[in-house]
């Protein structure tokens, strides 16, 4: 059980923003003239009927051309690991800093899939919710995770597995980087809550076999596939010594 101090969220999460881009959420607040009407929302994003806009489609084109992937199922990864990087983040930014987190509902979540990574995200309301696991868990692994790994897995040949190992590393990820802005500005405690939380998360049945946590190390257990990018290699955290197809001769010289 991770015990909090419960802080009011600010309008504009304004707490966030000290610990990098990966954990900024935008919001539209009360006297701001940045309407985001025009955007979709991840709601329509994972729906396998939208086809027009399709930002889950042209969010995995973007990467693709960015990356010179090969293959659209490896865009579709690095993609999918990037968005769940960066809803990880907000999610445990929020119960850390404020005992509390957002409403991420995908409905009030609008998304520019054309902007540059991390992933530019806007809230439509600030609606507090408990900053426990359990929470978490709702609003980002049954809200987000399960709805997008299943449109994933529709459009491209990308298995359960490697999509929920996306997930517990960027879970990993993001509590790592929490661990090391709270040490470096004397935050012992949001240091602790961070990695408390990481291990009531890291409990559910649908991350705990992703891979192994020491701390706030993780070795997963699947491979995103980024090995396979012109000029790419092998992720920190990755299950493999070496890339598939390769010898540690060859990769150590």
């Amino acid at each position: 059980m991770v015990l909090l101090l419960l802080v009011d969220l600010d309008p504009d999460l304004a707490g966030l923003s000290p610990l990098g881009g990966f954990f900024v959420l935008r919001t539209v607040v009360g006297g701001r003239t940045v309407s985001v009407s025009s955007l979709p929302t991840l709601a329509q994003a994972y729906d396998p009927s939208t086809s027009d806009p399709d930002p889950l489609g042209v969010r995995i084109r973007k990467v693709a051309a960015a990356l010179g992937a090969p293959e659209l199922r490896i865009a579709a990864s690095v993609a999918h690991l990037g968005l769940v990087a960066r809803l990880w983040s907000t999610a445990l930014g929020c119960a850390v800093l404020y005992g509390s987190v957002p409403d991420l509902d995908p409905r009030l979540l609008h998304w520019d899939a054309e902007g540059s990574a991390p992933d530019d995200l806007w809230l439509a309301q600030v609606r507090p919710l408990p900053g426990d696991a359990a929470t978490v868990v709702d609003v980002v692994l049954h809200g987000h995770l399960e709805p997008l790994a299943a449109a994933l897995r529709a459009r491209h040949r990308l298995a359960a597995g490697l999509l929920w190992g996306n997930a517990g590393s960027a879970l990993a990820g993001a509590v790592r980087e929490l661990d090391r802005w709270a040490r470096a500005n004397g935050r012992t405690e949001a240091a602790a809550r961070a990695r408390a939380l990481a291990g009531e998360l890291f409990a559910h049945p649908r991350l705990t076999a992703t891979g192994a946590l020491t701390g706030t190390a993780f070795r997963r257990r699947s491979c995103c596939l980024y090995y396979r990018v012109p000029g790419g290699g092998l992720c920190g955290d990755c299950c493999f010594t070496w890339p598939p197809g390769s010898s540690p001769r060859a990769t150590s010289g």
